[in-house]
């Protein structure tokens, strides 16, 4: 561990103390949320994204060992492990440098360098190679055999070039060299292809018909956009330095003289890099490049979740939400104040049956004593919104347009079937869209993140990668929130630091049983919540009205005894502590500092006091979108328009302005400043004015500008 914490402590800039700390509390089974909440004496303060790099860190240098040890092992197999070569191997400081060493051992297919051995060429190969001096066609000559399918000199010193193209092509510093001269200068050249060019769905990647760029310098965004063109077959690349160079580079490697053999060496040279160095390490900076841009753009989405599950929630109110539709009309459903199923209906407002559908409403809101009405913003959701405004009865109720990526995900999953086993999927939608507006984390953990559609070439980065880190983003999230045992579902409680879905469900099945939880010890009578669980997860349960108010908030029941103290020394209750900011004032934090307790968790304390199970999400505000606009095609340049971002990329942001498309922000009308990222300017969910600059009706897009509105 010391070996691997001293590493992480170089690329960090963490002292390995708080590194070595870190990884024994990982390996005791403790969550990275809890980790930073509860344990922050002994990591000195270490904050999430601190703790996942090193995690992160400390598993990328066990894959390396490993990988290590299985290559020893094949080598040692082989009969080459020479104590030199185990040296280089084990100070091997990446994947790169590792494979590279064992590239001349690694098992391969036959090649012409294999099949040149077999006819016993690999002497004359050394001769040359080492360009010694002599006649090198007498020299030759002796290689010749008919019988060994080598009936000439130029054949025989073909096959010669064929074995030292692959000495040179598998030697190391070769490698290094020529890796470090496609970091630096390789250009990325995309064209057309030319039988794809006028096909409808090239118009995406027309702007990189015929491209030129330094790898090194092209914004992830842009390299894989050009990958998916080349994937889709509308695109061929390449991506490679100046040919001459690289030979050049080559020719200062490995020619040492000026003889016959160095003029055959030269050849094969030449033939090294285009046959064999060149594709491969083509390969290895394509894939380079994409998984930094992988990382990029994971980093944008996991940004874009965060603030997407950080909405507002509207909180416990009675709610009729509506799926919209034209054709086959819209689903109504309504909910109680803790989101349970209790009606639905089908409307028809847009088919010439608008007196009835409002008839319909105005029954469902009074049966239900309903106090917000929440709208799907998908197709007719604009259109449906303004039938519900223009009914007089519901003048005083708010109507939310919804966000509702990902709804239709839901209510086709398993998940939702095992909850309303007998509801169309459409209504399921409906129930969705009006817990979202109630609280749209509680919903949002239920949808695979990817569906929310807040990333940006999310299907065609690293899958694992991408579920990790959106896993990250949804258990932070969830712990930093909280969560009521007592009204969570399953899939939230899952989330929980130290549940999963196996606890998470006891939790669910005990409640059903026994009724609601009255104090957060209770959960220790939860099979499967041993000491272990209880730690990790206490802290992150809420108990709403619960008689001790420690057990609402986030403070961790292994400090409840501290806090009953502090209440003591002052010679009051805890529920004074919590009521009266005076006597908040008078503790005296020195005073209960300990071996285990430092000021870190006191002040959390004293933070929590202040408003116990505080919600960090803020308060629900909504965007009033003008009315008289619903389409693109009733936008007019210089509008100055209310709107909502609803996705952050690297070239800009996106923003609903209420007419079903969202329009784009460029990276270069974000601000009157220059913009680096354009998430220094704006987040997910935020509200913002924008002026209509152009609308491009032929591909749907309308251009935005937040300069000088």
């Amino acid at each position: 561990m010391n070996n691997i914490s001293a590493k992480i402590s170089q690329k960090t800039k963490i002292s390995t103390k708080q590194i070595e700390t870190v990884l024994q509390l990982l390996s005791e089974g403790a969550t990275i949320p809890f980790i930073a909440r509860y344990r922050k004496e002994r990591t000195n303060g270490l904050d999430e994204v601190q703790l996942t790099q090193i995690r992160d860190l400390s598993n990328q240098f066990n894959a390396l060992t490993q990988r290590k040890e299985a290559i020893l092992k094949s080598i040692e197999e082989q009969g080459k492990l020479t104590p030199e070569l185990k040296k280089k191997i084990a100070a091997a400081e990446t994947m790169a440098i590792l494979e590279d060493l064992y590239l001349p051992y690694k098992p391969k297919r036959r090649t012409r360098a294999t099949i040149a051995r077999e006819k016993g060429l690999e002497g004359l190969a050394d001769f040359i190679f080492n360009q010694r001096n002599g006649n090198l066609y007498t020299i030759a000559e002796k290689y010749v055999d008919p019988k060994k399918e080598v009936p000439n000199i130029e054949d025989a010193l073909a096959g010669a070039r064929d074995i030292i193209a692959e000495w040179i092509s598998e030697d190391a510093k070769t490698r290094e060299w020529l890796r470090n001269l496609f970091e630096q200068k390789a250009v990325l050249k995309a064209k057309v292809v030319g039988t794809k060019k006028d096909k409808p769905e090239a118009a995406t990647f027309r702007d990189y018909f015929d491209w030129e760029e330094a790898i090194k310098k092209i914004p992830s965004h842009r390299f894989l956009a050009i990958l998916r063109g080349n994937a889709e077959g509308f695109l061929r690349i390449s991506i490679r330095p100046d040919q001459e160079e690289a030979i050049h580079i080559l020719d200062k490697l490995h020619l040492r003289n000026n003889n016959e053999c160095t003029d055959e060496v030269a050849k094969a040279i030449e033939d090294a890099y285009k046959r064999l160095l060149q594709p491969s390490l083509e390969t290895e900076i394509k894939n380079l490049t994409k998984e930094k841009a992988d990382k990029e753009a994971i980093r944008v989405f996991a940004e874009n979740m965060q603030d997407i599950l950080l909405a507002a929630p509207l909180g416990e109110k009675r709610i009729l939400a509506i799926d919209p539709g034209f054709r086959t009309g819209c689903k109504v459903v309504c909910l109680d104040e803790f989101g349970t199923f209790l009606e639905y209906a089908t409307i028809f407002p847009h088919t010439g049956k608008s007196q009835e559908a409002e008839q319909s409403i105005l029954r469902l809101v009074k049966k239900h004593k309903i106090e917000a009405i929440g709208v799907g913003n998908g197709t007719a959701g604009k259109e449906t919104r303004n039938f519900i405004n223009d009914i007089p009865a519901l003048k005083d109720l708010s109507t939310v347009l919804v966000n509702e990526s990902g709804a239709s995900i839901y209510s086709a999953s398993a998940v939702a079937r095992k909850e309303f086993p007998d509801l169309d999927l459409t209504i399921r939608g409906a129930i969705s869209i009006g817990r979202r507006l109630q609280d749209p984390l509680a919903e949002l953990v239920k949808v695979d993140p990817k569906s929310i559609g807040v990333g940006q070439y999310q299907h065609d980065v690293q899958q694992d990668l991408l579920k990790q880190s959106l896993d990250d983003t949804v258990v932070s999230i969830v712990n930093k929130v909280g969560v009521d045992v007592n009204t969570a579902s399953l899939q939230l409680l899952a989330y929980v630091s130290g549940l999963g879905e196996s606890k998470a469900s006891n939790i669910v099945q005990h409640r059903h049983e026994n009724g609601p939880f009255k104090k957060k010890n209770e959960l220790k009578k939860v099979k499967g919540i041993g000491p272990k669980a209880f730690e990790q997860s206490a802290g992150f349960i809420r108990i709403s009205k619960a008689k001790n108010p420690l057990d609402g908030s986030a403070v961790h029941p292994e400090s409840f005894s501290l806090v009953k103290e502090m209440a003591s020394d002052l010679n009051c209750k805890i529920v004074d502590l919590v009521e009266q900011a005076e006597l908040r004032k008078q503790v005296n934090l020195q005073k209960y500092v300990s071996d285990s307790i430092g000021l870190f968790t006191l002040n959390d304390i004293l933070k929590e006091l202040e408003k116990p199970g505080r919600d960090p999400r803020g308060n629900f505000e909504q965007v009033a979108f003008r009315s008289d606009l619903n389409a693109l095609e009733d936008l007019q340049s210089g509008m100055v328009l209310n709107g909502v971002v609803t996705n952050v990329t690297k070239f800009g942001a996106f923003v609903d302005i209420g007419v079903h498309q969202d329009g784009l922000v460029h990276i270069s009308q974000l601000a009157n400043k220059f913009v680096k990222d354009p998430m220094e300017v704006v987040r997910v969910n935020q509200k913002v004015q924008v002026k209509v600059m152009d609308i491009d009706l032929q591909r749907k897009r309308g251009n935005l500008s937040m300069k000088e509105v």
